[in-house]
């Protein structure tokens, strides 16, 4: 299938993404939904639940707020890594790694639900995720990232640009340590979006940072 926002059934836009990270708002005396809140006033097109730590009932209330949120925001809603969270918050899209559930069995499982994005480093590893139907490629990391510090080295710019060469039409959106410094130039590699985290949910203005990053993204639309 497209890569649907279930709620509007345009394709779901890709170009801002917001990863939350509920200790990192915690930290700066926010919650996801107040964050989430402010990144889409600035211009956040895509909001993904990412979180390894609470236990499932408590992030599906937690979940059930955000999704609430972006169906009536008309943004894209993804969750990472549960499947069964994914259907059960009838989200648009369900993004997995490389040591997640494969995306064939996601697939058999979620059928038509969800849109399925899959973490990609390597030329090989896209080529791969084309050949078991990826939606959309989360390139990771571009560059080192200290909210993902077990991810190693990042691929950088000339890296990132193999991975969008070898997608072809397929989208890819980057992630890893990328904010209003850098974003311009990934964008010039033909990458269809960033991901960010720190970058926002950490920000002193999380709405001015976002429409930061969206003008830096417009300099140089795909």
């Amino acid at each position: 299938m497209g890569n649907l926002n279930l709620v509007t059934g345009r394709p779901a836009d890709l170009r801002l993404y917001l990863v939350t990270d509920y200790e990192l708002a915690l930290k700066a005396g926010r919650t996801e939904l107040e964050v989430v809140r402010a990144a889409v006033a600035g211009g956040v097109t895509a909001v993904q639940l990412r979180d390894k730590t609470r236990e499932t009932g408590e992030l599906y209330r937690a979940g059930r707020e955000l999704r609430e949120f972006c169906a009536s925001a008309g943004v894209a809603f993804i969750v990472n890594d549960r499947l069964d969270l994914a259907l059960a918050l009838e989200a648009d899209g369900l993004h997995l790694g490389q040591g997640d559930l494969p995306l064939e069995v996601a697939r058999k499982i979620a059928g038509e639900r969800l849109f399925i994005g899959l973490s990609v480093f390597t030329p090989e590893e896209t080529l791969k995720a084309l050949a078991a139907g990826a939606g959309y490629l989360g390139a990771s990391p571009v560059f080192t990232s200290s909210t993902k510090p077990d991810a190693g080295a990042g691929m950088g710019l000339d890296g990132l640009g193999r991975v969008v060469r070898t997608a072809g039409q397929t989208p890819v959106v980057a992630i890893g340590a990328i904010n209003a410094g850098n974003a311009a130039g990934v964008i010039e590699t033909g990458a269809t979006g960033i991901a960010v985290i720190s970058a926002l949910v950490s920000a002193p203005d999380i709405t001015g940072a976002a429409r930061q990053l969206r003008r830096q993204i417009e300099r140089n639309p795909k």
